[in-house]
């Protein structure tokens, strides 16, 4: 009795495993990335992302990413992606006279997964030689990105010695500002469209247009937020109250706290409010491994 219960067990799992596997693609697609945020250039389609006055600054722009569709039925299926973004942004490419004037550039490495539904207008994942068909898609995911960072260090003036001298009065202190780039995590919001088309039973090639919506505004390094800011304070003079910096107490770390929120400020460029976009042109192959799928009941 038991043999047979196992026998039938083993026979149900290879069925559904079989079942499953008629209806896996795996692939692969390469293209490019533009950024729509507070530089550079911000139409969101047919933008040129290469500013061929800085490559040798900048290099190019590319993406490349590997996928897995799982169809459920000829029209419907669920998708995993996985990306690398080497995207650039420049002002001196930008339509707009104050973007160009401002002349600020730079370029950001993002890693991108999300998990999205497609919908195809035709059976295009049935059994068939072949078959073209527009689709629609959208999900969620994350991205994560290069974010700027700020190191502020507070210090005592100096006198031609190097010696620290004591502060006359809450502003006579040297408050300087070195700038980084550390990695951060953001959701994002993924959707676009493509047209698929399968030969040959199990290939199929698409292009697509892939529009992300990021819930952050520093995809192009264009804002610092107040919580990457790290703040040191020479404590060569200390406070007899507190035993810390004499710079971390009274007027002078309220100076000093002002000076920090007036850098981010200074730092800030565009509309702090906004959230940054990141669009994607590619092309793609993918496989749909063991037999064609029947999708019987």
């Amino acid at each position: 009795m038991n043999k047979k219960l196992l026998f039938s067990f083993l026979t149900i799992l290879g069925t559904v495993v079989s079942m499953k596997a008629q209806r896996n693609e795996l692939g692969i697609r390469l293209g490019m990335s533009n950024l729509v945020g507070d530089i550079g250039k911000t139409n969101y389609i047919l933008q040129q992302p290469l500013d061929l006055n800085r490559v040798s600054d900048l290099g190019f722009p590319f993406y490349g990413g590997i996928l897995y569709r799982f169809n459920f039925n000829p029209h419907q299926t669920v998708r995993l992606d996985l990306g690398y973004n080497q995207v650039q942004f420049s002002d001196k490419a930008a339509k707009e006279e104050y973007r160009r004037n401002r002349n600020s550039f730079g370029k950001n490495n993002i890693y991108e997964a999300s998990l999205v539904f497609e919908y195809n207008f035709f059976p295009v994942n049935n059994e068939q030689m072949s078959m073209v068909s527009p689709y629609i898609f959208g999900g969620i995911g994350g991205v994560m990105f290069d974010a700027p960072k700020a190191t502020v260090r507070h210090d005592f003036r100096r006198n031609s010695d190097g010696v620290a001298q004591a502060p006359i009065d809450e502003l006579d202190f040297v408050t300087t500002t070195e700038y980084s780039l550390g990695k951060k995590t953001v959701a994002q919001i993924p959707f676009g469209v493509g047209l698929k088309y399968k030969f040959n039973h199990g290939w199929a090639i698409f292009a697509e247009a892939t529009f992300r919506y990021a819930l952050t505004d520093q995809l192009d390094h264009s804002k610092v937020l107040s919580k990457d800011v790290v703040s040191n304070y020479n404590a060569e003079i200390l406070s007899p109250n507190t035993g810390g910096s004499l710079l971390e107490t009274g007027n002078y770390y309220i100076v000093s706290k002002e000076r920090e929120a007036s850098i981010i400020n200074r730092r800030a460029l565009g509309d702090t409010e906004s959230r940054d976009w990141m669009n994607t042109f590619s092309i793609g192959l993918t496989y749909s491994f063991g037999r064609p799928p029947c999708y019987c009941d």
